[in-house]
């Protein structure tokens, strides 16, 4: 699973023209722990947390860019979500803004994080028969199970082009970790 895969979008920011009480009012309003802060290109130029709130203290009408954090630490969208945990622990981050090509595009609190730890494999399960259902029509062409995120999918492909069509819309499908394709020997399982 990627960073794309759990963050939060569209994100709420504030931006550097912004003052200390207004990032403050969106972290309160929004009950956020951590807000990015960019500037009028849409550039991460700092993120501002509770603590810099409290840290700044009586100084509300001060601009934000004299609270915020620098540097921020940001994460790209096809980052794992295994190396984003291990990064916000190690470094006792709440929040990791996502940016790609310098523009601020998502953001992976640990919450989020935690919330992808629990999707469980039959809701998994469930959206990706859904999605091949819609493919393949009526008729169910496949059999689907889901391991701790690991989707096998067993049945009939026509060639290779619908075997790699079917792993690509598997992967789309929020929770999976990794795709195996089985192809059923022909004759096995079949009513012809």
């Amino acid at each position: 699973m990627r960073a794309r895969d759990v963050m939060s979008r569209p994100v709420v920011s504030v931006d550097t023209r912004g003052t200390v009480r207004d990032a403050v009012t969106v972290l309160t309003v929004h009950g956020f722990v951590a807000v990015p802060v960019v500037d009028v290109g849409d550039r991460v130029v700092g993120i501002f947390s509770e603590s810099d709130g409290l840290r700044a203290g009586h100084r509300r009408e001060d601009l934000v860019t004299s609270a915020m954090t620098t540097p921020v630490e940001v994460t790209a969208p096809d980052t794992d979500v295994a190396a984003i945990a291990e990064r916000m622990l190690t470094k006792r981050l709440r929040s990791l803004p996502v940016v790609e090509e310098g523009l601020l595009v998502g953001i992976v609190a640990r919450r989020d994080l935690l919330r992808a730890m629990i999707r469980a494999d039959d809701v998994i399960t469930a959206n990706i028969r859904g999605l091949l259902d819609q493919y393949a029509g009526s008729r169910r062409h496949w059999e689907v199970r889901v391991d701790d995120g690991t989707a096998t999918i067993t049945g009939d492909f026509a060639d290779q082009a619908e075997r790699s069509l079917v792993g690509a819309l598997v992967r789309t499908v929020g929770g999976v970790t990794a795709v195996a394709l089985v192809a059923t020997p022909v004759g096995v399982g079949r009513d012809d």
